[in-house]
């Protein structure tokens, strides 16, 4: 009762967007969320309340992107159609009632991982409006490490185990899942690429009060055959953890949000360091008793 709710498209696209009957002074905060479900999962349908609850709450309008799933719409369907939405409400925003200086794009899980990768995409465009900030929930960030503290810790946890998210990994990627236990062991990394990518993705990294009871990993055995087939693993639309500093450095205020019992914990530590040594401002929330 207290939204107009609509189905569109944008730029072909499905999107559902929540708009408070309420009259405003002037134009609302924009928000565009883009839902978890590893790629392969997940609905306008499936997050219809949370989507609600945001608009209400933060009397904001809302536009929930209704991106189609892998693998019937292989990868990079997904990241594309986010950002083809994201660029068409910054451009169309004051038709919605909406200040388009007052954007921002949230996601959750694999969400998270295209809000990261949308904001390092339109970071740099000077031909739209700016992304206000970014809002990061339990994000997937990298696919270089899966023995970090949070990952050791949480390997057996629900919902996401370990071993379910290097499974889904590969399904959404379309690739062969008999690669997960290789990957799992870190045989598809490189000696030179795990070398460059330490000063960011490393258990070092990590504060120690997250650390208890780790225990570093033997160095796996680099398999080239291995490496050869998830060549996406590497690039920072999969891993936005990898993205360079330059890009880094023109990203929006973010909102981080890890939980204790989540395998990707440490993913949002990580990043969480990156953009601070960017001098990006962060706020971080940690919710000690939560899962993913």
């Amino acid at each position: 009762s207290q939204l107009f709710i609509k189905n569109l498209h944008f730029d072909g696209v499905p999107v559902r967007i929540y708009l408070p009957r309420e009259p405003a002074a002037s134009k609302r905060r924009g928000v565009i969320f883009l839902h978890g479900g590893c790629g392969i999962f997940g609905s306008l349908r499936t997050y219809e309340r949370i989507c609600r609850y945001i608009a209400r709450k933060s009397d904001s309008v809302v536009v929930s992107v209704g991106y189609h799933l892998a693998p019937e719409y292989k990868y990079p369907a997904q990241t594309l159609e986010c950002l083809t939405a994201t660029e068409h409400f910054l451009r169309t925003a004051e038709t919605h009632g909406v200040d388009p200086t007052r954007i921002l794009v949230c996601g959750d899980s694999v969400g998270g991982t295209f809000t990261a990768t949308v904001c390092q995409v339109l970071g740099p465009r000077t031909d739209i409006p700016k992304i206000r900030a970014q809002v990061l929930i339990y994000p997937f960030l990298q696919a270089l490490n899966f023995n970090l503290p949070s990952h050791q810790k949480n390997a057996a946890v629900g919902f996401l185990s370990l071993d379910r998210a290097v499974h889904f990994i590969l399904k959404y990627l379309n690739k062969d899942c008999s690669l997960k236990e290789p990957i799992l062991a870190g045989s598809h990394v490189p000696e030179n690429i795990n070398m460059k990518y330490r000063k960011w993705i490393h258990p070092d990294l990590i504060p120690d009060v997250f650390k208890v009871g780790y225990k570093p990993p033997l160095p796996a055995l680099f398999l080239p055959e291995v490496h050869a087939e998830v060549p996406e693993l590497f690039k920072p639309w999969v891993s936005p953890l990898l993205a360079e500093d330059d890009v880094i450095c023109g990203l929006p205020d973010t909102c981080i949000v890890t939980c204790e019992h989540d395998v990707l914990r440490d993913d949002g530590l990580l990043y969480k360091k990156r953009l601070e040594d960017n001098n990006i401002r962060v706020t971080w929330h940690h919710v000690q008793k939560g899962f993913h």
